[in-house]
């Protein structure tokens, strides 16, 4: 390159550095001159804000934790115990079915078959029932 280039970056590199270091001066007296605007709490009214905060956080921590606990129980208590109850109406309802394909096919065990199944919807209802 020739000299006369070179030159001129070098100009232009030092131009930059004062514009940055220009930049940097100015920004830091305007940082300074925000933070003399700014109203700053007094110890009183940091407490009081702090006391605040504090007390919404634990109010939506017990919320949560209650709410937690409810569905908990919900879910061990009811949907648990439901599912038992189909389980064991759908085991009762097979052993019902196969005990009647055992038997000969007369109208008096056909009867009883049906007799037992309403029985079965009976039990699983009302089941149902105390379970709400």
């Amino acid at each position: 390159m020739p000299k006369k280039a070179n030159n001129k970056l070098d100009s232009k590199k030092q131009d930059n550095k004062k514009q940055d270091s220009k930049n940097k001066k100015h920004f830091m007296k305007d940082f300074k001159a925000e933070l003399k605007r700014v109203i700053w709490p007094t110890p009183k009214q940091l407490f009081n804000n702090t006391v605040a905060v504090i007390t919404v956080v634990l109010i939506t921590a017990a919320i949560v934790f209650v709410l937690d606990f409810v569905f908990e129980s919900m879910n061990t208590y009811g949907i648990n115990k439901l599912k038992e109850v189909v389980e064991t109406t759908n085991s009762e309802i097979t052993d019902n079915t196969t005990d009647v394909n055992e038997v000969d096919d007369s109208e008096s065990t056909n009867e009883t078959a049906e007799e037992d199944v309403n029985q079965t919807e009976n039990t699983v209802s009302e089941d149902a029932n105390s379970v709400e």
